[in-house]
């Protein structure tokens, strides 16, 4: 019987105790938070509906947590930009917290507003902690909170409940979305990119930088406004309409939610937002991740778990947002943020380095959002493989959906690197492959953004290289580019083929898309270059890049028709590293890859349990698919019984091939 739970795993049994101590602490921090006075975490995680600025009987209530502050004044296009005392917020009757009313005459939809707070010593301007509209100046490129109240308020005309059991990830990105060198929008997403998603066969949208953030290199990574979306993009109506749009298809949508740190900007973000550094966030060199230069958030502070699981709430209730993928899940979990750390050993994950709080916050916040949403997605960033990740929290675990298999890509790319294929360890990576812990379900990819940001390539420029760029039309033949293209087909057949729960893609990569990501920055002119999806390729039937999205085309869909990531185990039928055949079962289909680069095999026997007929369903090799029409379609293959009175299938596979085998029918 499948082990399911943590404390079954015969490894963990001598780190029980911490785990038992992790669940003590994590219902300890949950009690600590709802006192005597809330009942739930759905209840307590509602700051965004109290904090900030609302219009509420015929009036503007704004408040803000300050505890340091001295004095705070509205500022704004309503105050000429100048202080005036009509404008000073009261300190209320809640510790720290500010707070005014104001007639509705004073705002209007569309103001520009920030706070000018005083703190012993010190002033500075800021934008509301709680604000929901952010918007920079083209001119002097100045941030600003703007009121956001629109005189007809989007009303939603789809809501999607029921997300996918196995998610067929497209993780997207919205300003580089486009063909043209620009920042995309909303609108041109949904217009444009959305319905090359839902072709290809995808269930599932991942966005990122959605979230608001000053710099837009930054990936969306450096979040300054966490209860704002990215005004450079558009306004949130136009954001509900392109989450509708998904919803209308059948498609899920989750986005980035960066909760392991914030960006250092003061003006813009919440560093030293009340003239204290330790507002939000740990004071000294904890408070400091070296390696992203960014504030890091104090998950054992009320106030500041307030903020982070009302902003998580928020974002389900505003914009009816399907999951979540945390960032940085690894940062937080330790206290040497998984900085020169292998975890090589399970001691690595029960040496004192766990940041308790932080996984007490990981935990609660699965609960409230399954709590909100039961179906919903949420997915854990992390590369450390931390016991429990995927656990409820009654097991010291942090109740995540998924993890992202995040050794599956630098497996990959290792491989493509380091070892020419025929000499591919086929046992090893079949292990790479399908290696997780019991208890968790994870998230296969071959290459997501991470491998491509500028310095690195995607996966078919490691392969092909500067032949990509003159050797890609249908009508020419160059090794590089025939070896890179069947490589390409094959590592993303046996990588989704191999994925137990869910399966993810980045946009372009699905037709190989060439060269790297690269924003705008001085380093290379504020070029939007690399910053952009250059769909053409994909769209011309005469290049190579069309069959690659055929391909993958073809592989989704024959993974989401059959239902083939449904949980059920991948089993191993056979291997040969000399003849560099693998051949597993997932679902009632056999994949069956040659990765020799040169032999052919003819009638290439596979035992089987049992007699059976199979059907050729998926076939790397088809022409449309750039390949060389070596097997013959829409063959069946069925079983015979050799000396040793075995059930064999025999099978042709060409070299740098794969094919996919549909069980049909079993004999007597």
């Amino acid at each position: 019987m499948k082990k399911d739970k943590i404390a079954d795993d015969p490894w963990i049994k001598p780190h029980l105790d911490q785990l038992n101590r992790r669940a003590e602490h994590i219902k300890c921090l949950e009690n600590r938070l709802l006192g005597t006075d809330v009942s739930d975490l759905k209840t307590f995680a509602n700051a965004h509906e109290y904090f900030g600025l609302h219009f509420c009987n015929g009036k503007w209530i704004f408040r803000e947590w300050a505890p340091n502050a001295t004095a705070i004044f509205l500022i704004g296009d309503f105050s000429g930009w100048t202080q005036h005392d009509a404008y000073a917020l009261n300190y209320g009757d809640n510790p720290g917290v500010w707070e005014i009313e104001l007639p509705e005459e004073t705002l209007t939809h569309g103001d520009l507003y920030k706070l000018h707070i005083y703190w012993p010593g010190g002033a500075g301007e800021r934008i509301p902690a709680y604000t929901r509209r952010v918007v920079q100046d083209p001119k002097t490129h100045i941030f600003s909170a703007q009121v956001w109240n629109p005189p007809k308020p989007y009303t939603w005309k789809h809501k999607y409940s029921n997300a996918p059991r196995t998610p067929l990830i497209y993780e997207s990105h919205i300003g580089m979305a486009q063909e043209e060198p620009k920042v995309g929008s909303y609108t041109e997403y949904r217009e444009k990119i959305l319905p090359r998603i839902i072709a290809a066969g995808y269930n599932t949208i991942q966005l990122m930088g959605i979230l608001e953030h000053p710099y837009y290199g930054s990936f969306g990574y450096h979040v300054s406004n966490f209860f704002a979306i990215s005004s450079r993009f558009g306004t949130p109506e136009e954001f509900k309409e392109l989450v509708d749009a998904c919803h209308e298809a059948g498609i899920a949508v989750i986005i980035d939610l960066i909760h392991s740190h914030a960006v250092k900007n003061e003006q813009e973000g919440l560093s030293r937002f009340d003239g204290t550094l330790y507002q939000y966030f740990h004071s000294g060199p904890r408070g400091y991740h070296e390696a992203w230069d960014s504030r890091c958030f104090d998950y054992g502070k009320s106030e500041v778990l307030h903020f982070l699981l009302s902003n998580a709430r928020y974002w389900i209730d505003e914009f009816n947002i399907d999951g979540f993928r945390f960032d940085g899940v690894t940062s937080m979990l330790y206290h040497h943020r998984g900085l020169g750390v292998s975890f090589t050993s399970l001691d690595d994950y029960f040496d004192g380095s766990v940041d308790l709080d932080a996984l007490a916050y990981l935990s609660l916040v699965n609960k409230l959002l399954h709590s909100i949403r039961p179906n919903i997605i949420t997915i854990a960033e992390d590369v450390s493989g931390m016991p429990g990740l995927c656990s409820p929290k009654d097991e010291g675990g942090c109740g995540f959906d998924y993890r992202l298999a995040m050794g599956i890509p630098d497996t990959w790319f290792k491989l493509v690197n380091d070892t020419p294929d025929e000499a591919w360890n086929l046992g090893w990576l079949f292990h790479e492959l399908t290696t997780h812990r019991p208890e968790e379900k994870t998230i296969s990819y071959a290459e997501s953004h991470d491998q491509a940001l500028v310095g690195g390539k995607t996966l078919i420029f490691e392969l092909i290289d500067a032949a990509i760029y003159d050797s890609m039309r249908n009508d020419q033949h160059n090794l590089v580019v025939d070896r890179g293209i069947a490589l390409h087909k094959i590592i993303r057949l046996i990588t989704a083929g191999t994925a137990q729960y869910a399966y993810l893609n980045f946009m372009g990569n699905e037709f190989g898309h060439p060269e790297w990501i690269d924003f705008p920055r001085e380093g290379n002119n504020w070029s939007y270059e690399h910053a952009r999806r250059l769909w053409p390729l994909r769209d011309d039937p005469n290049l190579k890049f069309h069959a690659l999205a055929d391909f993958d085309q073809a592989l989704i869909n024959l993974i989401r028709e059959n239902k083939i990531l449904n949980s059920s185990p991948v089993e191993l039928r056979h291997i040969h590293e000399d003849n560099k055949i693998l051949v597993f079962e997932h679902h009632n289909h056999l994949f069956c890859i040659n990765l020799h680069p040169t032999q052919s095999f003819t009638d290439y026997p596979i035992d089987l349990s049992q007699p059976a007929t199979y059907k050729l369903v998926l076939n790397t090799d088809e022409e449309r698919f750039g390949g060389f029409n070596e097997i013959k379609p829409d063959q069946t293959y069925s079983t015979q019984i050799n000396n040793e009175k075995n059930n064999q299938l025999f099978i042709y596979l060409p070299a740098r091939t794969a094919i996919v085998l549909q069980h049909i029918s079993t004999s007597s």
